[in-house]
């Protein structure tokens, strides 16, 4: 760290935190142990102090087997605006924070993973950092142990600090030559390479005999079910609830897995010592290894798992069946966001796809929000939409999505409000001027609303600063609205001009959307929503599905557990397998039994790597593991389902019912 860093200095524990004096292993550091969720450090800073730095770091390592997540916050006084940044640490490997003093502006969501520092996200406020007077570093999520940690002192650096390329390992690597944790141990761990191989061409050789439950459709849908058939997927609404329509005219409710590629991407920049094996790029796991996010080094295990099975030219096509026939062997009739879309097209393997964003004339005025106003959006919108040109007459395509969790959602300001906080002049801005002008006529009918000295001219040119009034929000509410439709609108018209046949899924938002964004969304044929919740929000999910007039797709959810070898559980916690399996048949069936609900995703197809793909998440959520053995208890769940779905669907037999033991979440 630069020598010019300046330590705060501790000013209270919170919680029950216990501090064990000086760390065993990390250099000049203090061991901290936290029992309870909250429990963490407290440092009172001059207002001021903060203006010289540009960067907050710390060196930390985490101790244990499981994942810890940590909050660390900038606040304005005791009642004033919070800035936080959580961030988790894998297990048994020095890290070091590096929290950029420019992110409290919340103009960043995601920071980027670096090594062992994992996920840091920012949350909360904007705040000045000349007016912080006091940072609390807390535990915010833990596993059933209680969390130590060590942690060399808080500083603040003029610079940024150089990153740890060579970071301490007391345990030594944290994963074997097949992917898996040398962490932990686990019944269905994979003991040798030859093992892994030998099930492997085992899987392969039954691949074919794999089929979808008595009852469905040559597309997957109901065949008892008939509607008029179109030659493509669409939505009806029969009278009793939404239904999707396969190619053929039978009733379909979409079912599938996330992720359906050859890769469990395990990110390794930084991390190389802690890898007993890495592949070299040449030779024949070339295809396993490759340059990630940022020059970043990515060593897909997965893929040398079955590189070492089926050789370096045959190992695709061999994954492409193997992973369809998990799919209809548990019964799923999808492939769904993410995946190799390409090896569905090719079977005829009803699929969805996503559109990547693509703004090249258009800026952003507040995160991922493009000046929708700005000129050369139409173009951009024309661009994006020629994504869909080489499957827009594909029977098997479902439908796509227009984009995934939008990060300016994930604000607890609206774009607008964002927007107008923001320096720089954009159309949309100057459109909200004209807006407001429209509204209250004069710089005195603003002023009696925004209160101050607020102008027309002041809004459009320069950043707001201050507190907002309510009149104010609710204003920059109702402008977002229109910012929101006419960014939906755009895309939603030039998809339709591209490919008149599949259905527009939607923007896969994160939660139940405010009403100013789910305003602007009518273009949609089925919204779409991510949801890791024990069960669907059927009350809010019918309100949404009411106002839209519009069915609803589940585009993510799912359960893990920590007896499998993975440091966190995912955003559903359970158990073990089998409590996976009762919870995926709960929430699955309770979802078909909804009237609005045409479809649920499962999140996803494989676990994640135990050392993190590229922003860190680890989690166990696969329904097949690095060395591709299936997890039983989740997949014969996930048949039971799937034989079940359509009577469920249909009012003929009761959804499943028998709930799980929750337990407290362990994500990122």
């Amino acid at each position: 760290m630069s020598s010019a860093s300046s330590a705060l200095v501790v000013g209270e524990f919170l919680g029950g935190l216990r501090d064990e004096g000086p760390a065993e292993t990390l250099p000049e550091a203090t061991a901290y142990v936290a029992v309870d969720v909250g429990d963490g450090l407290s440092y009172r800073v001059e207002p001021g102090s903060l203006d010289a730095s540009a960067y907050l770091t710390a060196d930390l390592l985490l101790d244990g087997v499981h994942l810890a997540v940590f909050q660390l916050t900038l606040r304005e006084g005791g009642h004033g605006p919070v800035f936080v940044v959580s961030f988790g640490l894998l297990n048994q490997c020095a890290a070091r924070m590096r929290i950029p003093l420019s992110a409290a502006d919340q103009k960043q969501w995601l920071l980027g993973r670096e090594g062992a520092w994992l996920k840091p996200l920012c949350w909360g406020d904007a705040v000045d950092v000349a007016r912080v007077d006091r940072i609390e570093l807390t535990v915010h999520r833990k596993g059933p142990d209680p969390v130590r940690w060590s942690m060399s002192p808080l500083c603040m650096a003029p610079d940024a600090p150089p990153l740890l390329d060579k970071p301490l390992l007391p345990r030594g690597p944290l994963l074997d030559e097949l992917g898996q944790s040398t962490l932990h141990d686990w019944p269905s761990k994979t003991r040798s390479v030859a093992e892994a191989s030998g099930r492997l061409r085992r899987q392969l050789a039954a691949a074919g005999e794999a089929r979808w439950p008595a009852g469905y459709s040559s597309w997957g849908g109901w065949a008892e079910g008939r509607r008029a058939a179109t030659g493509y997927f669409r939505a009806e609404h029969d009278g009793r609830r939404w239904w999707l329509v396969d190619p053929d005219g039978h009733l379909f409710w979409s079912s599938g897995p996330n992720c359906v590629q050859g890769v469990i991407d395990s990110t390794c920049t930084g991390l190389e010592a802690a890898l007993e094996w890495t592949p070299h790029r040449a030779g024949p796991y070339a295809d396993a290894i490759r340059t990630g996010r940022n020059g970043s080094l990515v060593v897909n295990y997965l893929g040398t798992n079955l590189i070492r099975a089926f050789g370096a030219g045959g190992w695709w096509s061999a994954w492409s069946e193997l992973a369809l026939a998990t799919l209809r062997r548990a019964g799923f009739n999808t492939v769904a966001n993410w995946s190799d879309w390409e090896i569905a097209r090719a079977a005829g393997f009803p699929y969805v796809r996503p559109l990547q964003p693509r703004w090249r004339r258009t800026p952003t005025v507040y995160r991922d929000f493009p000046d929708v106003f700005h000129p050369g959006f139409a173009t951009d919108a024309e661009t994006f939409a020629e994504q869909l040109r080489d499957t827009a007459d594909d029977p098997a395509l479902i439908g796509y999505f227009l984009m995934n969790e939008p990060t300016w959602g994930f604000a607890t300001e609206t774009p607008a409000a964002g927007m107008v906080r923001s320096p720089g002049n954009s159309a949309t801005r100057r459109e909200l001027v004209g807006w407001l002008a429209d509204r209250y006529g004069d710089d005195a009918g603003l002023s009696a609303r925004w209160g101050g000295k607020a102008s027309l001219t002041a809004i459009g040119e320069r950043p707001w600063s201050g507190e907002l009034t309510t009149e104010a929000e609710q204003d920059l509410a109702d402008f977002s609205a229109v910012m929101v439709a006419k960014l939906f609108d755009t895309l939603s018209r030039a998809c339709r001009a591209v490919d008149p046949h599949h259905l527009n899924l939607g923007a896969r938002y994160y939660t139940v959307p405010p009403a100013w964004a789910l305003a602007g969304m009518a273009s949609f044929d089925v919204f779409s929503m991510n949801c890791y919740r024990e069960r669907v929000p059927a009350a809010d999910l019918a309100k949404v599905s009411d106002a839209l007039e519009r069915p609803i797709l589940i585009g993510e959810w799912h359960f893990g557990a920590l007896d499998a070898g993975l440091p966190a559980s995912g955003i559903g916690h359970v158990p073990d397998q089998a409590a996976r399996g009762q919870a995926f048949r709960l929430y699955l069936e309770d979802a078909a039994a909804q009237p609005w609900c045409v479809g649920a995703h499962y999140f996803t197809l494989y676990d994640q790597s135990a050392i993190g793909r590229f922003d860190g998440e680890n989690y166990n959520i696969g329904l097949v593991d690095i060395c591709h053995r299936e997890y039983e208890p989740l997949v014969a769940a996930a048949r039971e389902s799937h034989a079940a779905m359509y009577p469920v669907a249909l009012g003929q037999r009761e959804a499943y019912a028998r709930e799980p033991e929750y337990l407290p979440k362990l994500f990122l």
